[in-house]
């Protein structure tokens, strides 16, 4: 696959992963789907993260990712994808909470983001259902936990989280 990321570091983060991680993620996350593929990917504050979701969700807070798929009517397909706003504090933040690795919620975050980039979405039970199956399987696929699945502190027991 032809791949290419332009990766925006707006948010000073020691969290943020390296190109060649969130390269692969991205990879896996499109598996076969497209052969080229061009996307950004901007890392953000709360604040930032805030200011768009409000724009452009009517929502008042910041959010891990959101997805702006690339919809212009062209003659020719192009291999633009789309963009993605990753809030590296609300992410950090939801891995500790979540018990998570910050890489793997990290590969998550980004997983999802893409496959909402290429049309799946987590609106209706059916939709939720089979897109948080593909990223389970993207995510053990790449060697990391499934990851709608964190340890209840009571009993060490895994729980299941749904997505927001």
């Amino acid at each position: 696959m032809n791949l290419s990321i332009d990766i925006q570091k707006a948010c000073a983060s020691e969290d943020s992963p390296d190109e060649d991680s969130i390269k692969r993620w991205v990879s896996a996350a499109i598996r076969d789907e497209r052969d080229e593929c061009e996307l950004s990917i901007r890392i953000v504050d709360e604040l930032e993260s805030a200011d768009f979701n409000q724009r452009y969700r009517g929502k008042s807070a910041a959010t891990n990712v959101l997805s702006f798929p690339f919809d212009a009517v062209s003659p020719e397909p192009l291999p633009i994808l789309g963009d993605l706003v990753i809030c590296a504090p609300v992410l950090v933040r939801e891995a500790a909470e979540q018990q998570k690795t910050t890489t793997a919620h990290w590969a998550h975050i980004v997983i999802h983001g893409v496959l909402h980039l290429l049309g799946y979405d987590h609106i209706e039970d059916q939709d939720a259902e089979q897109m948080e199956s593909l990223e389970t399987e993207i995510m053990l696929v790449l060697d990391f936990p499934p990851p709608y699945r964190i340890l209840d502190e009571s009993s060490d027991d895994p729980i299941e989280v749904t997505s927001n």
